[in-house]
């Protein structure tokens, strides 16, 4: 009798992960999709809407989470804060974390990108796409390079962030309802990791973390806030939900710039909480660090989790997967070996050399969300915290009280990249008339 239990339970083992690789996909029968530029998303997800008090066309945002391999989106509700709808697991993105930086670097972007209706590409050879935006004006200040960088169907990434066709469908309907709802630009957040405090400290000794750091303050801004920050670039550097008199100059000098009131205090608030969970972190991890995994270490995972299971498609992993927590004297030796990969990746764009861990002998000054420039210590809180009374910037291209619609109109077929160089009115004036 216990032989035949165990048995069964083994099998229920062996149909929950089938159900499991089903759930990464969205449950839609391709066969049965008529016209996929129009297709109209699930009853279950239109149903969650109106449980959560949001509008089918109210606007949305994009945020995707390389290391866990997430991509969610978000929607604004009745009070215009914007909260989780769905989530996906992206089945492939190459490369390692850490940004783009030239053209055949096989990075998938990192940063900060507004997506248009001439973004969308419904005749992508990969089902659907939409186009990233990179270069935008960030990449395009500091020299970087590359274009047609996607989030697509059909599995299969060079620099993209690739999904199953069953989950850009319904990315593609998230996005052309939103913006048939009167939405004028999409921002899309693409981070190396969630930037917790723990996070931060685990990945302090990447070449990388000064532009993590920067990136923090945008990912800050949006947890007290819950609204997509206000991005503008000056010094090639991105700066947040800041005020200022004059034009911002990518490659210029920065105007002087001040940051709401209000929203200031919220930022305290939340970066003393920060303070607290960063201390704790640099003393649980105080002589270790996270080694990123390569994208053959992610996949070499997931054939080794799926070994002998026929798929329609190959996902490429997460790193939290294949990565793992290292003495650092052990990390150096390991990073050593794999120096010549680091080289042909393109400096910054791969994980540090001996060099640039031994140099890194304290962690790096965290980044001040309001000054928007390394601080004493530390990091941030949650949202929960701030009083609901707090009036919260919201950033004009997402801004649900459009005074109409815009007219859809059918994106060109040719994946090209787009820039974000549209002029924006400021935030803050709508922010003062009550939004």
């Amino acid at each position: 009798m216990r032989i035949r239990h165990l048995a069964y339970m083994s099998l229920m083992a062996l149909a929950l992960a089938g159900c499991n690789d089903a759930l990464d996909t969205a449950s839609i029968d391709l066969s049965k999709v008529k016209n996929k530029v129009e297709q109209p998303l699930p009853s279950r997800i239109l149903a969650d809407m109106t449980k959560k008090g949001m509008d089918r066309n109210s606007p949305i945002m994009i945020r995707i989470f390389k290391e866990e391999g997430t991509m969610e989106i978000l929607k604004a509700n009745q009070s215009n804060r914007f909260e989780v709808i769905a989530s996906y697991s992206i089945c492939a993105w190459s490369g390692r974390l850490g940004p783009k930086v030239k053209e055949g670097d096989r990075q998938a972007p990192e940063g900060f990108y507004n997506l248009t209706p001439a973004n969308l590409n419904p005749n992508s050879k990969y089902y659907l796409a939409i186009n990233t935006g990179f270069p935008n004006r960030y990449d395009a200040a500091n020299g970087r390079s590359g274009a047609n960088l996607m989030i697509h169907g059909a599995c299969s990434s060079s620099g993209c962030y690739s999904m199953t066709d069953q989950q850009v469908l319904e990315i593609y309907a998230f996005a052309r309802d939103a913006f048939k709802g009167g939405q004028k630009s999409i921002q899309l957040e693409a981070f190396p990791f969630r930037m917790t405090a723990e996070n931060m400290w685990k990945h302090r000794l990447s070449p990388n973390i000064d532009f993590w750091k920067m990136l923090k303050v945008g990912y800050d801004n949006f947890e007290v806030t819950k609204r997509p920050p206000e991005v503008e670039v000056c010094e090639k550097k991105y700066v947040f939900n800041q005020q200022a008199g004059e034009p911002f100059n990518a490659g210029g000098k920065c105007p002087v710039m001040t940051t709401p009131p209000a929203l200031q205090v919220a930022l305290a608030t939340y970066d003393k909480q920060y303070q607290a969970d960063y201390a704790s972190a640099t003393k649980k991890y105080d002589d270790v660090a996270w080694y990123d995994p390569t994208e053959a270490e992610r996949k070499a995972v997931v054939a080794k989790q799926r070994k002998g299971r026929d798929l329609a498609y190959a996902p490429t992993g997460t790193a939290l997967a294949a990565g793992k927590m290292m003495k650092v004297a052990d990390l150096e030796t390991m990073m050593s070996n794999q120096s010549s990969q680091q080289i042909a990746r393109g400096g910054t764009t791969a994980n540090p050399t001996t060099a640039s861990i031994r140099m890194a002998t304290a962690a790096p000054a965290p980044v001040d969300p309001v000054a928007q420039q390394p601080a004493q210590t530390g990091d941030i809180a949650v949202a929960s915290n701030i009083p609901t009374n707090v009036p919260i910037p919201m950033a004009n291209p997402m801004n649900p009280m459009v005074s109409a619609p815009l007219a859809y109109a059918p994106p060109p077929p040719v994946e090209t990249a787009q820039t974000d160089t549209a002029k924006k009115p400021p935030f803050w004036k709508f922010w003062a008339k009550g939004e």
